[in-house]
């Protein structure tokens, strides 16, 4: 995949996570997504809904605990 379509990719996730006429289910799985990427980019798009405030606590944990999970698998 190149570089512009990760972008892409990255941006188009984390829209849909912080779409809040979106369904949480569908939220969720955005960034379980980005998870699962696994980037470095991916990463920092996860601390930023993290510190995203207009979400709700819930779905910042989580994306938080994801971004947890990047951490400790590049070790």
């Amino acid at each position: 995949m190149a570089e512009t379509e990760r972008i892409d990719e990255l941006k188009k996730l984390a829209n849909i996570a912080t779409d809040m006429e979106l369904s949480r289910e569908l939220r969720t799985k955005a960034i379980e997504s980005l998870k699962n990427i696994g980037t470095h980019a991916a990463l920092l798009v996860l601390l930023h809904l993290a510190a995203n405030e207009n979400l709700n606590v819930a779905e910042r944990d989580l994306a938080l605990k994801k971004a947890r999970e990047i951490v400790k698998s590049s070790r």
